[in-house]
């Protein structure tokens, strides 16, 4: 799960890319980069961090030109503390290409290799958005054969490129003197949206907050599988790449990743998350009855819209209970389990007031680690709740993500291998309950306007909550070679990341 962005505009871009990132920074923490091209030669500035401590002014100003990307960083393989695994990744042939990568690649591994035997090609780093990258540029040259560049061999390589890479993947890409491409993967599990702008700057980003907070009209969703190229004009150029597109958007993006004011797929994010609330309000029901619950806490923030639902729905007080420092980074995304520890309370600090002598619900968007519930529902105690009760807008989070999410190893699943009564007393509230697979679904689909014209949802990919992959070539030996990739290990320097900023309001 990260951030990306592109331009094509007929003014300077770097200030424009810096601030679509600043609304794409809950998407990654850990670092950021922007290339802008003129006159075919790229400028690049990438480093660890958040976008407003690696942008300043000196380096703004080194980047030139009307056309570039950027990312913002949350890794899930390589290592997270090498600065060289920041994007944008570049390859000088053909032409000049510069990448951006949202996603994981399930099958990185093989095609590292078949890069090495077959295509001729050096991967420096253990990012599989490396690989990707030159697996693209490998497939722009063969579509080439050294003759100009036309939209349509953009299109074969792109065709080329979904034969060859398994997993999630949106893309943007940079080709010097000729534009900006973006593409997503046949199943369209990680989200890109395409918008436009008064003076005709053409956007490509992860999410329609960034095209909206940036000036720009939303047009469309890139469809899965398809390809889109904006050339240095302005001109838009678009051709469905794949045999068999089907939209199976990521659930995980509606429950917690996304910005509740972004569209994604379609799916009013901010809507999902009230619908997920609704249908919350039944499974208390049958757990607790609302006579024995006096107020009703989310943990903020991607909770909040669940939680005003479930208290109208059950007629109970809904209050603020936590104060949160907004300073901290996200915890979920934080790599080393003990800064993820040591971050929690520092990152929300309770108004004892609206817990002293009270039965509280607790709302959370889901629970992945149980780490910070557990120490949530302390703090709770702490304050002089007589019962902490606990619920999740999601199901129990059991199985490993393979396509981006940083949660593949199942021994860090609170949930995994464990009833609903062992979470509880491992978490340590009075009743946990849990929103359930189906009606998860359910409410996340019935967001879904059904507009003519837009691509409808096959279905989500919902893996870590039902262990179905929807690329449906997942096993156990993909998993476990996943896990050695995985950059969840403790930074050898046990630095706290915590120090970083979030400036947008929406994190959780």
């Amino acid at each position: 799960m990260c951030g990306i962005v592109g331009v094509v505009s007929s003014a300077p871009v770097n200030q424009l890319i810096y601030d679509a990132l600043l609304l794409l920074q809950h998407r990654g923490q850990d670092a950021a980069g922007i290339v802008t091209q003129q006159e075919r030669k790229f400028f690049m500035h990438k480093a660890k961090g958040m976008v407003r401590d690696v942008f300043r002014t000196r380096n703004m100003r080194a980047l030139p030109g009307s056309a570039g990307l950027g990312q913002v960083r949350y890794p899930t393989a390589g290592n997270a503390y090498s600065e060289e695994e920041a994007q944008p990744f570049y390859v000088n042939a053909p032409f000049g290409i510069v990448l951006v990568h949202n996603g994981n690649l399930t099958n990185a591994h093989a095609l590292k290799a078949e890069l090495f035997s077959t295509d001729h090609r050096h991967i420096n780093t253990e990012s599989d958005s490396e690989v990707l990258l030159n697996v693209f540029a490998h497939e722009l040259e063969r579509s080439t054969r050294g003759v100009p560049l036309q939209p349509e061999d953009v299109f074969t390589a792109v065709r080329n490129v979904h034969r060859r890479v398994r997993g999630s993947y949106a893309v943007i890409a940079l080709i010097a003197g000729h534009g900006v491409l973006a593409f997503r993967d046949p199943y369209g599990i990680r989200p890109l949206s395409l918008g436009r702008g008064k003076d005709g700057t053409v956007m490509v980003a992860s999410e329609s907050v960034a095209l909206e907070g940036t000036g720009h009209a939303f047009e469309r969703h890139v469809a899965p599988g398809e390809a889109v190229f904006i050339d240095l004009e302005g001109r838009l150029h678009a051709r469905q790449c794949a045999q068999e597109p089907r939209l199976n958007p990521c659930i995980f993006e509606y429950i917690y990743l996304a910005r509740p004011d972004s569209v994604l797929d379609g799916i009013s994010v901010y809507q999902a998350r009230l619908n997920l609330g609704e249908t919350l309000a039944k499974r208390v029901v049958s757990t607790v009855p609302p006579s024995e619950i006096d107020v009703i806490i989310p943990i903020p923030e991607s909770s909040r819209p669940s939680a005003t639902q479930l208290a109208h729905l059950l007629g109970v007080p809904y209050r603020e209970g936590f104060v949160k420092n907004r300073y901290v980074g996200r915890t979920f995304i934080m790599p080393g389990q003990s800064v993820r520890k040591k971050s929690v309370r520092q990152k929300l600090n309770v108004i004892a007031s609206e817990f002293k002598d009270r039965n509280v619900l607790l709302v959370d968007d889901s629970i992945v680690r149980g780490t910070t519930s557990r120490e949530i529902v302390q703090m709770a105690r702490d304050a002089g709740a007589r019962k902490v009760y606990l619920a999740s807008a999601a199901p129990p989070v059991r199985f490993p993500n393979v396509y981006g999410i940083d949660m593949p190893t199942a021994g860090e699943l609170v949930a995994y291998g464990r009833t609903v009564e062992e979470v509880r007393q491992i978490i340590g509230c009075d009743a946990l309950i849990y929103q359930d697979v189906e009606g998860m679904k359910r409410a996340v689909m019935k967001a879904a306007p059904g507009a003519a014209g837009a691509v409808p949802i096959s279905g989500f990919d919902a893996s870590c909550f039902d262990g179905v992959y929807v690329t449906g070539d997942i096993n156990p030996d993909d998993i476990a070679r996943i896990n050695e990739a995985r950059i969840g290990q403790e930074d050898p320097l046990d630095e706290d990341t915590s120090r970083l900023a979030l400036p947008n309001a929406q994190d959780a």
